[in-house]
């Protein structure tokens, strides 16, 4: 479970964001605090894995909590994910200078949450398989720091093509990630035909969403395999 921390000033805010982590899979709420100098005792009491954190604090700026964290000597600092109404530039600029993982900017909907959430978990999930290795590939480091990324569905292509049929072909290699596919293994897991899911990957591909990868056999003429960047 990853154990979160809510810094929210407003109560009815802050209870809201606790009910939204709490039905997403894998997620657990360790408290909720309104202030700065709650924020820091709660993190070198609860030892939570992840803060939800406001900008604007009572008592100061939920980016000071991450900077005196940062300073701290005693443990690693919890990753955050800013969630917020400002929409200043420094701010933002701030928060990426200080490792935060996302910055959502209030009103959002609970999707918008979840979806950056499910992406945390899937980054932390990776991070634990590869940390079993010694040492990484380029493919690895570029699903890494795309991870947290919320799933981006290209634009529908031209006529002849379905929203819902690329969406489909588009989740499956996500879902399979870092993983590369053949048409063929994406046909079988979409239940489209083969066809169907080439002309799908090389639109794909064409937008940028896909890497275009080339596995070379002993004989004849090489597999084209299918990754997900974004």
């Amino acid at each position: 479970m990853i154990r979160t921390l809510v810094v929210d000033d407003d109560f009815r805010v802050s209870h809201i964001h606790c009910d939204y982590v709490s039905r997403v899979e894998g997620y657990d709420v360790v408290g909720r605090v309104a202030t700065v100098a709650e924020a820091l005792t709660a993190v070198r009491t609860l030892n939570p894995d992840l803060l939800l954190l406001d900008v604007f604090l009572p008592d100061g700026s939920g980016l000071e909590v991450l900077r005196q964290l940062s300073g701290d000597a005693g443990g690693a600092r919890p990753d955050a994910i800013m969630i917020t109404a400002d929409r200043d530039i420094t701010s933002v600029r701030s928060a990426m200078k200080l490792g935060v993982v996302g910055y959502v900017v209030k009103p959002f909907r609970s999707t918008d949450l979840a979806e950056r959430l499910t992406a945390y978990r899937e980054l932390q999930c990776r991070m634990a398989v590869l940390g079993q290795a010694s040492e990484t590939s380029q493919t690895d480091v570029d699903a890494l720091f795309s991870a947290t990324r919320p799933p981006a569905v290209p634009r529908v292509p031209t006529k002849g093509h379905s929203a819902p049929t690329l969406a489909l072909v588009h989740e499956t290699l996500r879902g399979t990630a870092p993983e590369a596919l053949s048409a063929a293994e994406a046909a079988e897991l979409t239940g489209v035909s083969r066809a169907t899911a080439q002309r799908y990957l090389s639109y794909l591909v064409r937008e940028g969403v896909v890497r275009l990868e080339l596995r070379y056999g002993l004989a004849g003429r090489p597999e084209h395999l299918y990754r997900i960047i974004h």
